[in-house]
């Protein structure tokens, strides 16, 4: 079901108070004074121009970024008294939640009413950061020597955070909360697409307390302020999320530069096995839901849908017939299922996939085609009889595209499932706890749902394995750490009376 209009009646544009860069706690123009556009994807046009930051910009940032945790207060401030600003930046999150949600739904095509979800989800993860930043501890160490030993949880200094455009908000706080609690100061860059958000919640840090200089967003491109943040000099670690050619991009400068830490989650091409054993209306209900939720346009999408011989053709068509139940149009209506794309680019390369898929032979059971003539709505699409060497099932298209296949046996499930250079996520639908867990350790991905998918929680870490990235995970505790380092403290100890 389509309808791409945009509705005025349902639609308020948000006032746009925030353009330009936040550096040391203030908005400025860029040295350069260069500004770019940000566009609705609704319908293509310039929603507002946004400041644009490159290398002098990105310098500046981290001069105020390092006299910040150098000499400044952030990183001397007890954990407690880091919490109760974090806090308080969670409950401002709150009270502007419905501008925000309004941001991302505008820039970045999310529905409205998930958005509505999204804003409490990231004031629950400040608070849950908040909670961990009065329990960075060390150890006491037994020396075999005459020795006193200890370690120390230190920051590990100024961070840059490069965030992707597809739940804005989200990302930003996944890589901030666990950096500011840990004590560190940072420079993030949004993506161009996307600065909106990013830039609302920098002017609440303020607010909140988070003194001058701790957080920086410098909006900007990949080749210009994020090469920067990646070959600086005086930044100790970039965390970054998006593409894997990037990825080599940010690890190449890393290590041309001054070997920083990095931090890297590259996506994935995540398979969803469902066995015959599962119920038919949950499975397709998993099913859809992994792979359509926010256009596709989630890094941890179950695009590689496999289904065990015998429920096949029943999970086929209603994979189908949901398929052509969703409506795609105005992300503020709430009837609608399924914005906008996030800009021009990902809706050209999404169809060129589809292009690919026609071409290589799979079957194209529903969709495939692109919605009226502005905006960038693309239908559900779904691709049966699809080869493992074809294109579509091996390359992470980041949009509404899934390939259907079917199985025979577990072990022919445990094979193609890790059939990917990727490792990101997986999903396991089935009765038997024998094959739940039998499958969950042979499936080579940093998170596996059994009867569930894309359950995504501040406690639970969120990360890949092979070419999905590395360098700690998100969200958990093990977040906290990844921006922490270890150091061991060693003294002597005379005439003790045992060792």
């Amino acid at each position: 079901m389509v309808d791409n209009g945009v509705s005025d009646s349902l639609f308020k544009m948000p006032t746009i108070k925030f353009t330009k860069l936040f550096i040391n706690g203030q908005f400025v123009d860029s040295i350069s004074g260069k500004t770019f556009e940000t566009i609705d994807p609704r319908t293509g046009e310039v929603i507002v121009k946004i400041s644009e930051g490159t290398k002098e910009d990105i310098d500046a940032a981290v001069a105020v970024a390092r006299e910040a945790f150098d000499t400044g207060p952030w990183p001397r401030m007890t954990g407690i008294e880091r919490a109760k600003i974090m806090v308080k930046w969670a409950e401002l999150i709150e009270e502007n939640g419905e501008e925000l949600a309004a941001l991302d739904t505008i820039e970045a095509g999310l529905l409205y009413q998930f958005t509505k979800f999204e804003i409490p989800a990231a004031a629950d993860m400040l608070r849950y950061y908040a909670g961990a930043a009065d329990k960075i501890h060390g150890k006491v160490l037994k020396s075999s020597g005459q020795f006193h030993a200890y370690t120390l949880m230190e920051p590990i200094g100024v961070v840059g955070h490069i965030i992707p455009w597809n739940v804005p908000l989200m990302m930003f706080f996944t890589k901030v909360a666990p950096s500011i609690a840990a004590g560190c100061t940072m420079v993030l860059k949004p993506a161009e697409q996307t600065p909106l958000s990013a830039l609302f919640v920098a002017h609440l840090a303020k607010l909140a307390g988070v003194p001058d200089g701790v957080l920086n967003v410098v909006p900007g491109f990949g080749p210009t302020a994020g090469a920067a943040v990646s070959s600086h000099m005086e930044i100790d670690k970039v965390s970054f999320t998006g593409s894997v050619e990037t990825g080599r991009e940010v690890m190449h400068a890393a290590a041309s530069s001054n070997l920083k830490a990095v931090s890297l989650e590259l996506g994935g091409k995540s398979p969803l096995i469902i066995f015959y054993d599962a119920d038919l209306d949950k499975a397709a209900d998993l099913a859809f839901f992994g792979m359509f939720f926010n256009k596709g346009e989630i890094c941890a999408a179950g695009s590689r849908v496999y289904v065990q011989e015998g429920i096949y053709d029943e999970l086929e068509k209603k994979l189908v017939e949901k398929a052509k139940a969703c409506v795609v149009g105005d992300p503020f209506d709430p009837k609608t299922n399924q914005g906008p794309q996030a800009d021009k680019n990902q809706f050209d390369k999404i169809l060129s996939y589809i292009e690919h898929g026609k071409k290589e032979g799979a079957t194209l059971l529903t969709g495939g085609k692109s919605i009226g003539t502005k905006g960038y709505f693309i239908e559900p699409t779904i691709f049966s009889h699809v080869k493992e060497e074809m294109r579509i099932t091996q390359d992470e298209i980041f949009g509404p595209v899934m390939t259907l296949m079917k199985f025979k046996t577990i072990e022919e499930a445990i094979k193609r499932g890790n059939n990917t250079r990727y490792g990101l996520a997986a999903g396991i639908v089935t009765k038997n706890i024998d094959t739940a867990n039998t499958m969950s350790r042979s499936i080579r991905a940093g998170i596996v749902w059994i009867n569930c998918y894309s359950i995504l929680e501040s406690d639970i870490p969120f990360g890949g394995y092979k070419m999905s990235g590395f360098g700690g995970k998100d969200l958990g505790l093990n977040a906290l750490h990844k921006y922490l380092q270890l150091k061991s403290v060693v003294t002597p100890i005379y005439n003790s009376p045992w060792h």
